[in-house]
């Protein structure tokens, strides 16, 4: 399954993908989902936000298990951020069916829209959305590199944006997620093993500062008559490195857009977007103020913000035990990436992940990597979960 995705949205000069939210490789995608749903004879929903829904059961009888993951990507990412989750949950149904088993309640596969937030800037809006955690009027005014807003694009896509908003009819058909991940990091590597279970998502967000300054010539402009916003930008961004360690967190500036955007004109307007996380609530938001007292004039917006997720103690061990053994249940570590089943957790579903070992430990580039074999073994834990879980 993941070679049949492997054309998709791919950039032959770099390997790397860019499958954003709600464009023709997103809309390709989805129908590769609709289509392995139909194989399988498994009722596809799509809820009023976007996400699809597989179901073995009906789960509007009794609230079943779901699993999955998203298959949009960050731009220029890898085959297997996201991807990995939907095509295992997809083979751990197989290998239940393989095995006679019929489940006790109903079992669902789920592709999350817009997890990345490459597009818009805001991730996990389809979960987001789901939970009421982001409003529809903030959520359609949206707007991509190109001006169009949310609403646009999906008016185009021939979707109504009026629909947009918390789904409690599919919340309700949800009991417990477990979202398999590969692992974005050197947590399994080190461990030596294949498969482990997530103990919490660190705090994370996203800031958009907004350096303003006075457009002109680049080569008739004295040094003293300019005002650049790009020397501030710098200095943030060499700040974010300096904050970022004395607070013990990551910060990142990884996007920047600068206008007029000409080589021989000094800049008008230079926004940059600053990604920071960390253990600690705390912390995080200390460094976050830290830069807004130092970006000499910056506006600072947040543009999302996720609070530490401790994942259902009871449900992780459960998880870890039977996705490994009596004598070695499998490792439990937290991640510092951001995930719908993160959302979910924190809108009161109890929900569980799983990680892939990644033998790079780089994610979201295309050297993103995960062994057929590790791959193999995380279905086969994520299929004994559900099964252990369906009874």
């Amino acid at each position: 399954m993941l070679d049949e995705l492997s054309h998709i949205g791919r950039d032959p000069a770099t390997n790397g993908y860019i499958r954003d939210a709600w464009s023709v490789s997103d809309l390709e995608l989805r129908e590769w989902f609709r289509g392995e749903a139909a194989r399988r004879g498994l009722d596809l929903r799509e809820d009023r936000n976007g996400n699809l829904w597989a179901w073995w059961g009906d789960p509007s009888r009794a609230p079943g298990v779901a699993t999955g993951s998203h298959l949009d990507s960050v731009r220029q990412g890898g085959a297997y951020d996201g991807p990995l989750g939907v095509v295992s949950a997809f083979a751990a149904l197989d290998v239940l069916k393989n095995r006679d088993f019929r489940p006790g309640r109903p079992l669902g596969v789920a592709c999350f829209t817009d997890e990345e937030g490459a597009r818009f800037g805001v991730p996990c809006v389809g979960s987001r959305l789901l939970t009421g955690v982001l409003t529809p009027e903030r959520a359609l005014a949206l707007t991509d590199d190109d001006g169009d807003t949310l609403a646009d694009v999906l008016t185009r896509a021939g979707r109504s944006p009026r629909a947009l908003g918390r789904d409690d009819e599919t919340l309700g058909h949800v009991a417990v997620f477990v979202e398999l991940h590969v692992e974005q990091g050197r947590g399994l590597v080190d461990l030596g093993r294949p498969v482990g279970v997530a103990s919490a998502i660190r705090p994370h967000g996203r800031w958009r500062f907004d350096f303003r300054g006075q457009a002109n010539h680049a080569g008739t402009t004295r040094l003293e008559d300019r005002d650049d916003p790009m020397l501030p930008f710098a200095r943030m961004v060499l700040a974010a490195r300096e904050s970022a360690a004395k607070h013990g967190i990551v910060a990142t500036v990884g996007r920047t857009r600068v206008s007029p955007g000409n080589a021989n004109a000094v800049p008008g307007l230079v926004s940059a977007w600053l990604d920071a996380r960390g253990a600690r609530e705390e912390d995080v938001r200390a460094a976050v103020a830290e830069l807004g007292d130092l970006a000499e004039g910056a506006r600072v917006s947040e543009e999302s913000w996720t609070p530490v997720v401790d994942f259902d103690v009871t449900l992780r061990d459960r998880v870890a035990a039977v996705a490994g053994s009596e004598e070695e249940p499998s490792p439990v570590l937290p991640t510092g990436a951001g995930h719908d089943a993160g959302i979910l957790a924190s809108a009161g579903v109890p929900s569980a992940m799983l990680f892939v070992r990644n033998p790079t430990g780089v994610s979201h580039s295309p050297a993103e990597h995960a062994e057929r074999a590790d791959c193999e073994a995380g279905v086969v834990a994520l299929a004994s979960v559900l099964e252990d879980l369906c009874r």
